[in-house]
């Protein structure tokens, strides 16, 4: 499935360089590489995006983390050797309500958190392409190509390092989003 991505994007690729080869054949042009997760990470903006998330994530773990004492003790109670029949069964209702609800509230927790991950992908990727375009136009670029990274496909296999311009693009990106 993967190498069937590649090979499509190859392809791609290379029938737009066809197709517009044409058009530059009498002229140079100036193509560049950045890094889009590089900027979101090293940018001012996008730390606090980040720190932002690790918050409502951690807000959202001491909730659990107090679910998962609580459904513990039951659980030391219910094991209690002293505690009467009717009083156990009592303990194993009320923990077996709360583990349903503390299942539910966790998957909860993790679409919501998925969900804010997905929401603040999309909003970063369109402010750096914004940010992109503007050193693109400013250094007389055709094409501004994200590299990709080690964890996700590497797009860009082997580029001079002078090509790279995310340290532009950072710079660019804080100046757009104060």
């Amino acid at each position: 499935m993967e190498r069937l991505r590649v090979t499509r994007l190859i392809s791609a690729v290379t029938l737009w360089l066809a197709m517009v080869s044409p058009v530059f054949s009498d002229e140079t042009f100036k193509v560049a590489v950045m890094n889009q997760q590089t900027v979101v990470e090293q940018s001012r903006a996008g730390k606090r995006a980040i720190e932002e998330l690790k918050a409502y994530s951690a807000t959202r773990q001491k909730i659990i983390n107090a679910d998962d004492q609580e459904l513990k003790e039951l659980q030391l109670a219910i094991q209690d050797g002293k505690l009467p029949e009717t009083a156990k069964q009592e303990k194993q209702g009320q923990f077996q309500a709360k583990l349903d609800a503390y299942q539910r509230r966790l998957a909860d927790f993790n679409r919501e958190i998925q969900q804010k991950q997905r929401e603040l992908v999309a909003e970063y990727m369109k402010k750096v392409q914004a940010a992109a375009q503007v050193v693109g136009e400013r250094n007389g670029y055709v094409a501004l190509i994200d590299k990709g990274s080690e964890a996700m496909m590497k797009i860009v296999l082997y580029h001079q390092p002078a090509l790279d311009v995310t340290d532009q693009v950072v710079k660019e990106f804080d100046r757009q989003n104060k």
